[in-house]
């Protein structure tokens, strides 16, 4: 177990335990996400899989817990935290702001000796594609406009002004943390990157989707699926299957040491 002040018991969550399983799935949610989002992944990759979804701070069970604005910070926590599950292959998916936190994660674990199998960019542009967006700057107003357009939250939230005023200091947060992120033109990963996006992504453009391969040596490949930058939402079953085969190859051609 790590020596790490971190608890995490708070940052990693198992919603259906798979002690037998040779494969650990760690995946992180967008901004406002929460753990629970990637509950569907879990029930369906277990027991075949062992799959931790990390719960940021400031939501759900977290919600008096102050945000972290930066995404470097946010990735040292999320390393100290997951330490202990090292003692599996692991594979990394995130969403969203999710893949910007899942690959400084990488890096992180990648510098300790543990290279996941693969990091699974879904619905971002390459770390190093900016943008210039200021919607952590905005009135709240202006952020409950964004989620509309995005069509990431429940529309029983946005109706909703006493779940509003709880998760609206986590999104400007989660939002500041995303947009003032700068990643070194250097970042380059030893696992292999599958960059997934929906066609139709307002946030994200084929070019800088492809991007990805810049910042990985150990192979590239993009899936193009139908839909927005909630894409999954209505892909669910092409997103497992992906997930299906990338855990069946690793377990025929075994595992890089």
């Amino acid at each position: 177990m790590s020596s790490s002040s971190v608890d995490e018991g708070l940052w990693c969550r198992r919603f259906h335990p798979a002690p037998d399983a040779g494969d650990r799935l760690v995946c992180f949610p967008h901004a406002g996400g929460s753990a629970s989002f990637y509950f569907p992944v879990s029930s369906a990759l277990s027991p075949a899989v062992d799959v931790l979804a990390v719960q940021y701070p400031g939501r759900q069970d977290r919600r008096r817990e102050a945000g972290i604005d930066t995404i470097g910070e946010l990735a040292d926590n999320i390393f100290d935290a997951l330490r202990p599950w090292t003692d599996r292959p692991l594979t990394f998916f995130g969403h969203s702001m999710g893949a910007l936190v899942a690959f400084e994660v990488a890096r992180r674990v990648e510098d300790h000796g543990v290279a996941p199998l693969r990091l699974f960019a879904s619905g971002r542009r390459a770390p190093s594609r900016y943008r210039d967006e200021n919607v952590h700057q905005r009135e709240d107003d202006g952020i409950v406009a964004e989620l509309k357009k995005l069509s990431g939250t429940d529309a029983r939230v946005l109706g909703d002004e006493e779940m509003l005023r709880m998760v609206l200091p986590a999104l400007r947060c989660d939002y500041r943390a995303i947009e003032t992120y700068r990643c070194e033109p250097e970042a380059v990963l030893r696992s292999p990157v599958t960059a997934i996006v929906g066609d139709e992504d307002p946030k994200t453009s084929l070019e800088e989707a492809l991007a990805w391969e810049d910042h990985t040596s150990g192979g590239f490949d993009l899936q193009v699926l139908p839909g927005g930058h909630f894409y999954l939402t209505h892909q669910q079953t092409e997103v497992m299957r992906l997930l299906s085969d990338h855990f069946a190859s690793t377990a025929v051609s075994g595992r890089p040491s």
